[in-house]
């Protein structure tokens, strides 16, 4: 009797703990990284709406780590429940969320914005160097799904690094599902939105757009491929659009050999002095709208036509029902009228063309960007960077800015380049004016940029203007 006692504790004591566990934030643990590195596989760790100051490490567990937007589909929330990597315990681990090794699909990240991250220093694995990437989040090793997190305000900075990539997202080595994103104003010296480095996956339904400064390895600020992998990298239904690069291909770019299956994408508006919005000679492109044109089946090359918020469609944009006719690649159908697809995808069930369009569609957040008719930024209300004073200056001018909300500001001082040469501030600072003293006292004459990038919650401002050393 004592025996079956004993077994019978012993099994509901085994199947207690087997049970997956949702583990709250803040209200059981005060940080993220406290209730993960509690987790065991199969746990949720459920994190309510707020600012965390952290860089959070999954540790190689198998979890869910979600914000609340899910629960009644409340995207607001994702503006608000924010992981800021801006203040690592070690600098040179400055990424907002690692990922590393071994998780697989059922590891989500979800629900998220992030930002402030400023990569980690990584031994490339494939013997390239050691480089700072992934600035809101790196992967290697793992398969997660990552999906309706907002990615934007990382900036990877060099520092004792070859070069820095992958901004928002550096991903190598595995298989992840990457969904339903919105990747914005991030930089890096490549990739400043999205690198896939010797990485398969499934890449559908992202926003990517206004990444920016760019110049190595081709550039690629929208998405930056490198390597192959034992399973294909599959790239549909994304919106690329309004990256800058100062130098090279600014929206998509193949580094050598580097295949990618492209198909049902809109290109547009990305902006280099070297032009061209795709570059890579094992990229096949097909259903594509690529401004100024690239050869494959069933590409065009005209104005998308975005509405006024999130580069939605107009109702007579033409990339309606333009993308892969295949059944496969259908919007989903509108509930209370079969015929016609569900929003936010439009017109018809054949395939619209870019982030709204394919079986995927979804609505990714609230509105998060307004937009005008060329397709860039519109600053909120009553940010504003000024011009510096004096200007040309020898050696030391004035910096002056306006914050319409509290807001984290970074502000980088650049030379003609690209390369980053100083940095005046990094710090949260109240609404209202401000001003910062810029000395040039060691640096050389010439054409030097200053960039001002303000965070507040899920929303970015940012500003960059001209400047002239004279010594």
């Amino acid at each position: 009797m004592k025996i079956f006692k004993l077994i019978c504790i012993l099994f509901l004591a085994f199947n207690i703990s087997a049970k997956a566990l949702i583990r709250n934030v803040p209200a059981q643990y005060s940080t993220i990284q406290s209730a993960i590195n509690i987790s065991v596989n199969g746990d949720t760790v459920l994190v309510q709406p707020g600012t965390f100051f952290e860089n959070i490490n999954f540790r190689g567990k198998k979890i869910v780590l979600t914000g609340t937007f899910y629960q009644n589909n409340n995207y607001s929330a994702i503006q608000s429940t924010i992981i800021n990597g801006s203040t690592p315990a070690f600098p040179d681990s400055a990424s907002c969320v690692i990922i590393n090794p071994n998780e697989d699909s059922t590891t989500v990240l979800q629900g998220f914005t992030l930002t402030g991250g400023s990569g980690t220093k990584w031994a490339d694995e494939h013997g390239a160097g050691v480089y700072r990437e992934g600035g809101g989040l790196l992967i290697q090793y793992s398969s997660p799904v990552i999906q309706f997190n907002i990615f934007t305000g990382n900036q990877n900075v060099s520092g004792g690094v070859v070069s820095t990539g992958g901004a928002a997202m550096r991903i190598g080595d595995c298989y992840p599902r990457v969904l339903n994103n919105v990747i914005y104003n991030n930089t890096a010296r490549y990739g400043a939105g999205v690198v896939l480095n010797y990485t398969g996956g499934e890449y559908r339904n992202n926003l990517i757009f206004k990444n920016y400064g760019s110049v190595d390895y081709g550039a690629g600020s929208g998405i930056w491929i490198n390597g192959s992998y034992t399973r294909p990298r599959i790239i549909e239904n994304n919106t690329v659009v309004f990256n800058s690069a100062l130098g090279s291909t600014p929206g998509v770019y193949g580094f050598g050999n580097a295949a990618a299956s492209f198909r049902n994408n809109i290109v547009w508006g990305n902006t280099s002095p070297a032009s061209g919005q795709i570059s890579g000679s094992s990229i096949s492109v097909n259903y594509c709208d690529v401004q100024g044109g690239f050869s494959g089946a069933g590409n065009m090359n005209i104005d998308p036509l975005f509405d006024s918020t999130n580069y939605y469609l107009k109702g007579n944009s033409p990339c309606i029902d333009k993308g892969d006719s295949s059944l496969i690649y259908n919007d989903p159908p509108d509930p209370n009228n079969l015929t016609l697809a569900k929003w936010p995808a439009r017109g018809l069930l054949r395939n619209d063309m870019g982030a709204y369009g394919g079986p995927g569609s979804r609505v990714i957040a609230n509105s998060i960007v307004g937009i005008t008719g060329n397709g860039k930024i519109s600053s909120p209300d009553n940010f504003q960077l000024m011009e510096n004073y004096p200007n040309p200056f020898n050696p030391q001018t004035t910096i002056e800015y306006v914050l319409a909300q509290n807001s984290f500001v970074n502000i980088n001082i650049y030379n003609s380049l690209g390369d980053k040469v100083q940095s005046l501030s990094g710090k949260y600072q109240v609404t209202g004016s401000h001003s910062v003293e810029f000395n040039a006292v060691n640096l050389s004459s010439g054409v030097y940029y200053y960039e001002l990038v303000a965070t507040a919650g899920g929303n970015v401002f940012s500003g960059r203007k001209k400047m002239i050393l004279i010594k």
